[in-house]
């Protein structure tokens, strides 16, 4: 659940009084536009984009305009804009018109989350305005701070003078930044970042931060989310079907987390546990076809239709079904296999033999119940198939996973088609 721009932006800063950009949406009239250009002397016109799509400056999806007819021409050049983000297009569903603010510092600022610390970290640096990456780490902070003291004015005091910092942004800054740990905290917030705060004079030798660029990640487990009464289509990014109708299954216990990687790829990967996710996807790159996490010891009935589902759109153009997992403390090895492999087996009644290689890695509670129901199956459907238990290395299944992939390419496919009764060419 993310939220980038300054549309929402704006009107949650100012719960806690932190001073946004003026902002105009997408129902802005010409009367308003003009007026807004009169008081800032510009706009930027940004297009609207559902889930927090960043990066929209450097793909050209910026406008700036200092006149009535220039603020149009952009706003009908980036109304329905499109913006790939690897192999996502997303489409834009309008435009913003935001206030220029005259400055000569830029700030970054973000709150997180830190598996690290195990504790919320802020990071801080004057050099704002441009991606935190291309910044030498001399010119960023990074503070660990106690949630339960919360972000207090010291921190961000000492933070600033390790960074030597001007004096003139400190006090003004040391005064504003403290509020937005009361929206992180208060609202269910996984993450918070303003890139850029810009430091405008708003009386002779007075500085004032003001955000210029708002982005935030909820929990959206978190029933504190639910105090900020934001529209509920607003969490809804571009998914496809195939993500919709797993999304629907949020509502039963487990996890059903997923999102596809590259829906031509070839090795469909269920996968248990976030450890596991963020393993398989990076070595699996662009052949994974969807990132997901299915623990959380779900019920038969939800994993087998988890399975169904994603059976159902993508079983016939994978070589390999990979099913893999860390070793699991609370969930049922037994029950969720026993689920996939029925989802399996009354695909093949439904649809039809495909050939595909299975591979599967897993440890945990009834794990060799579970993996004699699912070989059961697997032998019953003439499948090849390898099993790799708790005491193997995961990084060592995944390579076993991409080396059958690479083998049903190069002729293999046609060798289990043939012993599946099917053409050659299935």
């Amino acid at each position: 659940m993310n939220i980038s721009g300054m549309l929402y932006g704006a009107r949650m800063l100012k719960i806690v009084d932190f001073p946004a950009a003026e902002v105009l949406g997408p129902e802005a009239g010409e009367h308003e536009i003009y007026n807004l250009i009169e008081r800032c002397g510009s706009v930027f016109i940004k297009p609207i984009f559902k889930g927090g799509v960043g990066k929209k400056g450097k793909s050209g999806l910026l406008g700036r305009a200092s006149d009535l007819k220039t603020a149009l021409a952009e706003k009908e050049r980036l109304y329905f804009a499109e913006h790939r983000v690897g192999n996502a297009v997303y489409k834009s569903r309008g435009v913003t018109f935001e206030g220029a603010v005259p400055a000569n510092h830029e700030i970054y600022f973000s709150i997180t989350d830190s598996t690290r610390y195990r504790a919320p970290v802020m990071t801080l640096t004057h050099h704002g305005g441009m991606d935190i990456e291309e910044l030498d780490k001399s010119q960023i902070v990074e503070v660990p701070f106690d949630p339960l003291t919360g972000l207090s004015s010291f921190v961000i005091s000492n933070a600033l003078s390790d960074l030597g910092a001007p004096r003139e942004i400190v006090s003004p800054l040391v005064q504003h930044l403290p509020k937005l740990w009361d929206l992180f905290h208060h609202y269910g917030m996984t993450t918070l970042e303003l890139n850029p705060i810009r430091m405008t004079e708003n009386r002779p030798g007075h500085l004032l931060p003001v955000a210029c660029d708002f982005k935030c990640g909820f929990d959206r487990d978190d029933p504190r989310v639910s105090r900020l009464n934001l529209p509920s289509d607003l969490f809804m990014t571009e998914v496809s079907d195939f993500e919709q109708e797993i999304n629907e299954l949020r509502t039963y216990q487990g996890q059903s987390d997923v999102y596809v990687i590259n829906d031509k790829g070839t090795i469909l990967a269920p996968t248990f546990g976030g450890g596991a996710n963020s393993l398989v996807t990076e070595v699996l790159g662009s052949d994974a076809i969807i990132s997901s996490d299915f623990g959380g010891n779900p019920p038969y009935e939800k994993m087998k239709e988890v399975m169904r589902i994603c059976l159902k759109y993508y079983l016939k153009q994978s070589n390999v079904l990979f099913v893999i997992g860390g070793k699991a403390n609370n969930t049922d090895i037994f029950v969720t296999f026993r689920a996939m492999a029925d989802a399996l087996r009354e695909y093949f009644s439904e649809h039809g033999p495909t050939p595909v290689y299975v591979v599967i890695g897993r440890g945990g509670p009834n794990l060799i119940r579970g993996m004699g129901a699912f070989k059961d199956v697997l032998d019953a459907l003439r499948l090849p198939y390898r099993v790799f238990g708790y005491d193997s290395a995961m990084t060592d299944v995944v390579t076993y996973a991409q080396e059958a992939d690479r083998w049903m390419k190069s002729g293999g496919r046609a060798q289990v088609a043939t012993m599946l009764g099917l053409p050659a060419d299935a």
